[in-house]
């Protein structure tokens, strides 16, 4: 009886190009393949393959049936001997998502050629392209620092490109009324990253709120309670309806197997639940889920980058006003708690109403400063996907608002490869980009560059 197969996280494949023919220096071949595989496992990756090399068309067809059938989640090319070129096509045929291409380093202080990997990795690289299958190229020492750090970043972007397109995004209702620049598409975003768009009913979800069970709600209030955020002008009555809104959201998304929820929140939730579901929204974003407010599909999908890039879901927020070298952030009151000051701090998260509707319940906080920070949207326009990136730091705000709020200093170094903030909001606006931005912490820009690059979308500086 055949054993079923279990999958591990962070299980990725590897293929060693062999040769059919002797050629090169085959003791370094053996030497650099056994390092490679070695520091794959110091990486905390649990490899498939790499134990005999592929030559043919019938031996990459078996390799790759195994890290198939063993769900690996990238797949990491080595050829440390130049090999076949045409064999290329037969790859790129049978492993549908990204390649990462890892060439190694001729055998030093040799006096003849020892590897021609760089050479055969380039030849490969291009042929990838001139057939539009996307991939990563990393060139180094197993041992070299900067080429681990390279080589994390490629299995990342290759597993994210795996993930986008096994990928299922549920929407909740609609865009809110008037933001029709958060319109999606759903067959551009399946064509483009894979994504599958499924349309959920929101008065179906109002009910779904509505029969969540007593005990549960009373079971998840016990766990708002012992998180001992502070109240301002709300009270311990309002955590129920939250309640049922998490776990209703929660149901959803276990029940239709999403990996991201967008969700219609006004006017209807506060007008037929007499709640905003804010806290329910922060909550799930803390706990690692992408969720966004508003309809924002396109935003969602980016926070799903995000949280498949290991970088976490973010802060959708909206881009509030700013001057030459600063923008201003804002949304009322949903980001996640883990990107905030801490709880029981001055500006740690608060539960409140909402400053507009004076309904409850919004989590109020400062996001943390003297952070360096991502900021990241991808959106649709001319009937393909763009996205931008850039970086900076969170300072002091000049002012306090409720909700959650943050200032933003983009570096000089920023300013003078992309313009200052004045001529980069222009620029972005004249592309089409929508009002909400995705805030994650950290230096990411050229991440994310390199993804848009491998998802074929149109990156906009």
């Amino acid at each position: 009886m055949q054993e079923s197969v279990v999958r591990v996280a962070n299980r990725i494949g590897v293929l060693i190009l062999g040769r059919k023919r002797p050629g090169f220096d085959q003791e370094w071949n053996q030497t650099i393949c056994r390092r490679s595989l070695a520091t794959l496992k110091e990486l905390g990756y649990a490899t498939v393959g790499g134990d005999v090399p592929v030559v043919d068309d019938a031996t990459i067809g078996a390799a790759i049936a195994r890290l198939k059938e063993t769900g690996c989640e990238a797949l990491v090319m080595l050829q440390p001997s130049m090999g076949a070129g045409q064999l290329v096509l037969t790859v790129a045929q049978q492993w549908a998502d990204p390649l990462v291409l890892w060439a190694t380093p001729e055998r030093p202080e040799d006096g003849k050629v020892s590897s021609c990997s760089l050479v055969g990795q380039h030849l490969w690289g291009a042929s990838l392209r001139q057939a539009g299958k996307p991939f990563e190229l990393v060139y180094g020492d197993p041992d070299d620092g900067a080429l681990r750090t390279d080589l994390v970043r490629a299995i990342s972007l290759a597993r994210t490109g795996q993930g986008l397109r096994q990928a299922k995004i549920g929407v909740v209702g609609t865009h809110v009324p008037g933001f029709i620049d958060m319109a999606v598409d759903p067959f551009l975003l399946s064509r483009t990253m894979g994504i599958q768009l499924h349309p959920l009913s929101l008065p179906q979800f109002i009910d779904r709120v509505h029969d969540v069970s007593e005990d549960a709600v009373r079971q998840d209030v016990q766990r708002v309670l012992d998180l001992n955020l502070p109240m301002d002008g709300v009270t311990a009555e309002a955590l129920p309806m939250n309640s049922r809104c998490y776990l209703a959201m929660l149901e959803l998304i276990e029940e239709e197997r999403l990996n991201a929820l967008a969700l219609q929140c006004w006017p209807e939730l506060p007008n037929a639940l007499g709640q905003w579901p804010y806290l329910a929204v922060s909550r799930l974003s803390t706990e690692g889920r992408s969720i966004a407010v508003e309809g924002d599909v396109d935003g969602c999908a980016g926070s799903l980058m995000s949280s498949l890039l290991g970088l976490g879901p973010g802060f959708l927020t909206d881009w509030l006003e700013h001057d030459r070298n600063t923008i201003f952030f804002w949304h009322p009151g949903m980001a996640p708690m883990n990107m905030c000051d801490p709880i029981g701090s001055d500006n740690g998260p608060t539960l409140a109403n909402h400053f507009n509707i004076v309904k409850p319940l919004v989590v109020n906080a400062r996001i943390r400063v003297h952070e360096p920070v991502t900021i990241m949207r991808l959106w649709r326009c001319d009937n393909r996907y763009h996205m931008t990136a850039f970086e900076g730091i969170t300072v002091e705000p000049r002012r306090k608002l409720t909700g959650n709020s943050m200032l933003v200093e983009l570096a000089e170094s920023d300013i003078a490869r992309g313009g200052d903030v004045l001529e980069r909001f222009d620029r972005l606006l004249h592309a089409g980009m929508p009002h909400h931005m995705l805030v994650t912490l950290g230096k990411h820009a050229e991440t994310y560059r390199r993804l848009a690059r491998v998802l074929g979308l149109e990156w906009e500086i």
